[in-house]
């Protein structure tokens, strides 16, 4: 997949931390534990009552410069809420500046192209991750990555879409519908985010689903609690051989066709190289020679 100059500090994110908005004395917890981003939320994860406490706090947060803090997301409620509407108006006034915007039940470009029509006019750089969790949402899944405005990523949702099509929790049951987001992802040329794993206590189940996730072509993975970060990383992160490997395969790919460890280098091979450097945070000036 070609590498766009505006998506590679995303291509380095493989790990990203849900915290509640009414914790604001955990956010600064994801950095602790070596997530590499951060995912405010005031949608799922707060009760009605607490949505304006919870929004000040997020947004008190994010005023802070961006250097002073890590790549940070604000999951907003739903844009056709009322709630989803005062997320974004408070946003708007404000000198907030999220890295990133999640938009829940996206199931139209139209609220992509509404949201950054918004965000431009308050100047706002911030970039559009769309959620996918709902079957009207997959339907939309080509349009939405069609639109003159896409977002920069797509982000599954498991549990809303599990009760949306009425599935058994489990990999297996959303195995069609993580293909289709990597598959209309790759096609556009934008990242596709796995939804959490919601077993805190399975760790052994989270890597299993962590390494399948990025088997079939994730970038990265969000995460509901500290503990599963260092799992999330250790898969996602190119270890320092797969690193050495894909130079050494791009070197040779340089000069033609040849061969690695007795395997045929072609450009295909060498694609799959380039994205494990990618993964690694290295980049096209650096392939062979940094």
């Amino acid at each position: 997949m070609a590498v766009h100059k505006s998506r590679r500090s995303i291509l380095s994110l493989k790990s990203w931390l849900f915290t509640p908005a009414t914790k604001a004395d955990r956010f600064d917890r994801a950095a602790e534990v070596h997530a590499d981003a951060l995912i405010i939320d005031l949608e799922d994860a707060i009760a009605l009552p607490d949505k304006q406490k919870a929004r000040t706090a997020a947004l008190q947060y994010l005023g802070q410069p961006a250097e002073s803090r890590l790549p940070c997301a604000l999951r907003i409620n739903a844009p056709v809420t009322r709630t989803g509407i005062e997320d974004l108006h408070s946003l708007l006034e404000s000198s907030a500046a999220p890295d990133y915007i999640i938009l829940p039940k996206c199931d139209s470009p139209a609220f992509i192209s509404m949201v950054r029509a918004l965000l431009d006019q308050a100047a706002k750089e911030t970039e559009i991750i769309a959620l996918i969790e709902s079957a009207k949402g997959v339907e939309a899944l080509p349009d939405i990555v069609s639109s003159d405005v896409r977002p920069v990523a797509l982000l599954f949702g498991a549990a809303d879409m599990e009760a949306d099509l009425g599935a058994k929790t489990g990999w297996e049951t959303m195995l069609f519908v993580r293909s289709r987001i990597i598959q209309v992802a790759a096609s556009a040329g934008i990242l596709a985010v796995d939804s959490p794993f919601f077993d805190i206590a399975d760790l052994d189940g989270l890597k299993r689903e962590t390494k399948a996730a990025m088997d079939l072509g994730f970038h990265s993975k969000a995460a509901i609690h500290p503990k599963q970060i260092s799992v999330i990383n250790e898969v996602f992160v190119p270890s320092a051989e797969e690193i050495a490997e894909a130079r050494q395969i791009l070197a040779v790919n340089q000069k033609g066709v040849g061969t690695v460890d007795h395997q045929m280098v072609d450009e295909a091979v060498a694609r799959k190289a380039r994205l494990v450097l990618e993964r690694a945070g290295i980049f096209t000036a650096d392939l062979v020679t940094g």
